[in-house]
């Protein structure tokens, strides 16, 4: 996936997963700098403690990220009160920056003590090349017990821990409430009804679903729900760790399924040739009713004040109904935590930097939603928040949902994912038969696994 983002779990699932997203500005610590730095592990005058620099590396600037690097900057300034002896350097690049700096740095084997990583897919390298350190023991205490269930899970290589996860993402259908009540349009409950308000939106001019599909993973959003809904949450599982087929009858009809909605006119015009900044303008300008989208859109539908009262106000959610004769459970969603923090094993301040992370999900969890809008993977008493109710209603489904998969792509190693991305696109775009899709799938990932 290309925006923040992650598959993660429900009450019950989520073990195998992985992620995507996100964005800087400066503190007392300041961007690559911070004074007192060269002091860094020196030892102190007699009687105080030791020295100690450490070096957080992130994808939060002040520019795109502006309320999260608030709070970065909010929660260092903390810990570095707190502990004073403790000078904590920034370094702050945009996300595919980030990205390709951490490759950079991970061969040379000079990551930063802390730094942002993705899950499954994108952290299994670092972790078999013993870059990341195991993070099982910071967990202890109950620090476990205050994560959402399962997202830690989604950091885990072979039953450990290392990385703890600061975001979680659902995916809801937003839509327009008075789209659908001009043409008498309910909530749908089942697919059934879900494709006669397609229907009659669309005979009414109006574009039913707001997609851009250019980017690939907003098209596998739509895909991955079909296959959960027809087949259950574990048979696409299945088909990624090779426990099962690509070529499992459910998944083919997924696939017929988004074919079906193409051919029904269901999305906007030249969607699958726009951006999902292009496809979500259809839907914000209102002449498209619904879109499907991960929370980190929230914002947009609640306090975002650059967009107009009037919108935000009509703008409601549902979850994607249930197909009749299908294995999925209308509280599954797909979804998955964001970015999560990691130690780097070869730190010379390791024990330092695991209580700076344990000190930093703690209290990003109290903030992250009120100050920036950001569901943390932290539990939220909704009770003890000012929110609007639209942040509230989430929270609340989040609560009792029974499984959230983890974003297709996440899930797959990189080589699988760009087939993966490519195929999706070529679905939507009427070149690839559903028969077709699932076998060069399958065949990517059978070549995979050697």
């Amino acid at each position: 996936m290309a925006k923040k983002s992650t598959s993660v779990l429900g009450a019950a699932a989520l073990a195998s997963m992985l992620a995507l997203t996100a964005c800087g500005g400066g503190n007392s610590a300041g961007t690559n700098g911070n004074a007192g730095g060269e002091a860094a592990n020196a030892g102190a005058g007699s009687g105080s403690a030791e020295k100690i620099t450490l070096k957080m590396m992130h994808l939060w600037p002040a520019g795109s990220s502006k309320q999260q690097n608030m709070i970065v900057n909010d929660i260092i300034s903390q810990y570095q009160a707190d502990n004073p002896n403790v000078t904590i350097k920034q370094e702050i690049l945009e996300n595919e920056q980030y990205k390709n700096k951490l490759k950079v740095l991970s061969a040379s084997n000079d990551l930063p003590d802390v730094g942002m990583t993705w899950a499954a897919g994108f952290l299994t390298p670092y972790v078999k090349g013993n870059l990341f350190a195991p993070l099982d023991d910071t967990l202890a205490g109950g620090l476990k017990d205050t994560f959402v269930s399962g997202t830690t899970e989604a950091y885990a290589v072979e039953n450990k821990t290392y990385a703890l996860p600061l975001e979680l993402n659902i995916t809801p259908v937003y839509y327009n409430k008075a789209i659908f009540s001009k043409y008498n349009l309910e909530v749908p409950q089942t697919y059934a009804d879900f494709q006669k308000a397609v229907d009659t939106l669309q005979q009414n001019g109006v574009a039913p679903i707001a997609l851009g599909n250019k980017d690939r993973w907003t098209g596998s959003l739509w895909y991955m729900y079909l296959a959960d809904r027809l087949g259950g949450p574990e048979t696409l599982k299945k088909a990624i760790d090779r426990s099962g087929s690509f070529e499992d009858p459910s998944l083919v009809q997924a696939a017929d399924e988004v074919r079906k909605l193409v051919e029904g006119n269901a999305f906007n015009k030249g969607f699958n040739g726009l951006s999902n900044d292009e496809g979500k303008a259809e839907f914000l300008s209102g002449k498209a009713a619904m879109y499907l989208m991960g929370t980190w859109e929230l914002p947009n539908f609640t306090t975002n004040e650059s967009i107009p009262q009037e919108f935000r106000d009509e703008v409601g959610f549902f979850k994607f109904p249930t197909i009749e004769g299908g294995k999925g459970d209308i509280d599954s969603w797909v979804g998955g935590p964001g970015v999560g923090l990691f130690v780097s094993e070869n730190s010379k301040v390791k024990e330092e930097a695991k209580k700076f992370v344990k000190f930093f999900v703690e209290k990003w969890g109290e903030q992250s939603v009120t100050k920036a809008g950001v569901i943390p993977a932290t539990k939220v008493d909704t009770s003890k928040v000012d929110l609007p109710q639209m942040y509230i209603d989430i929270l609340n489904e989040l609560g009792k949902a029974s499984n959230i998969t983890l974003f297709a792509d996440v899930q797959m190693s990189p080589a699988v994912a760009q087939v993966h991305l490519n195929m999706i696109q070529a679905l939507f775009g009427k070149e690839v038969p559903p028969e077709d899709f699932a076998k060069q799938h399958e065949e990517a990932l059978k070549q995979d696994a050697g």
